[in-house]
């Protein structure tokens, strides 16, 4: 290829790594509703459960060559990191990601967090104290199962604190996240978007089958009964956290194919526009190459 055409191969390639990003980027404002968003949809990638199994199959070689370039970036001193934020109602398939997208990861690079109801200790100190010891560290990729979030939702519509408690946190994340990322995180906040029908059958799957039982949890269904309450408290995070430093992104989650495709799918184009490469040689390789020989 000609370096012209390299170029604009490179070019082109910037191009499509933000095509995903627009797609599922949250709409701006807090006048939100993530109910007029479709749960259902698939507006771009794979439109079949075929199709979408093949190409999650083949973003896995290109996931862990991104993410091998990272630990080596980190190793020679990039401070950039990665952050892949989970949030959704109960069976929306966090853990499904978990499984079928960072699954595709080496887990000697990943630093996976699951945030669930705060200790003693954590409510002794500041909301954010137990998510800022989770951060990952340079050239890794964390993952949070739940996360800052749930200061802003659960205790919300639980009324667990009042309004001029965790009114103020939505501008403290907000600050947070700008931290990160000019600390060189990239921030990839995806809010996993089902239907109550659909959380009806996932959680009727569970009592049909033995080997889901401890899948279940009685207690799903007394939050159903909030589910209003939770769309709204989505509603004004998102619209109100979804930054230009750290976007939402709000991927349709009734097709688990499909959400499974696109979370890898969107993983995979913010790495690549980092534009990773792996580091020189700190050191004289024929040098080293003799050494070697003569050890």
């Amino acid at each position: 290829m000609a370096n012209s055409d390299k170029k604009s191969g490179k070019k082109n390639s910037a191009s499509k790594s933000q095509a995903l990003a627009s797609t599922f980027r949250a709409p701006l404002g807090e006048q939100l509703d993530v109910t007029a968003i479709s749960t259902k949809a698939t507006p771009a990638g794979p439109q079949s459960r075929e199709d979408a199994e093949a190409a999650l199959a083949e973003l896995g070689p290109r996931l862990a060559a991104q993410q091998e370039m990272l630990v080596a970036q980190g190793s020679a001193g990039d401070p950039r990191r990665v952050l892949l934020v989970l949030q959704g109602m109960d069976t929306a398939g966090k853990d499904g990601v978990i499984n079928h997208v960072v699954g595709l990861l080496d887990p000697g690079g990943i630093n996976l967090v699951s945030f669930k109801k705060p200790t003693a200790e954590e409510l002794a100190h500041d909301f954010l104290w137990r998510i800022e010891r989770q951060v990952p560290a340079a050239g890794r990729i964390g993952v949070f199962n739940r996360s800052q979030y749930e200061d802003v939702l659960v205790v919300r519509v639980h009324d667990l604190v009042p309004p001029s408690v965790w009114e103020p946190r939505y501008e403290r994340i907000n600050e947070f996240e700008q931290g990160l990322v000019d600390a060189h995180t990239t921030v990839i906040k995806c809010f996993l978007h089902i239907s109550k029908d659909e959380q009806t059958e996932r959680l009727l799957a569970r009592l049909d089958d033995p080997t889901k039982y401890w899948k279940y949890n009685p207690g799903d269904v007394d939050e159903r009964g909030r589910w209003d309450d939770y769309q709204q408290a989505y509603s004004a995070a998102i619209g109100r956290c979804s930054t230009d430093a750290a976007p939402w992104y709000v991927i349709p989650s009734d097709r688990k194919w499909y959400r499974n495709w696109a979370v890898a799918a969107l993983l995979l184009e913010q790495l690549e526009h980092l534009e990773l490469s792996y580091p020189p040689a700190a050191f004289d390789i024929e040098t080293e190459r003799r050494r070697v020989r003569d050890s």
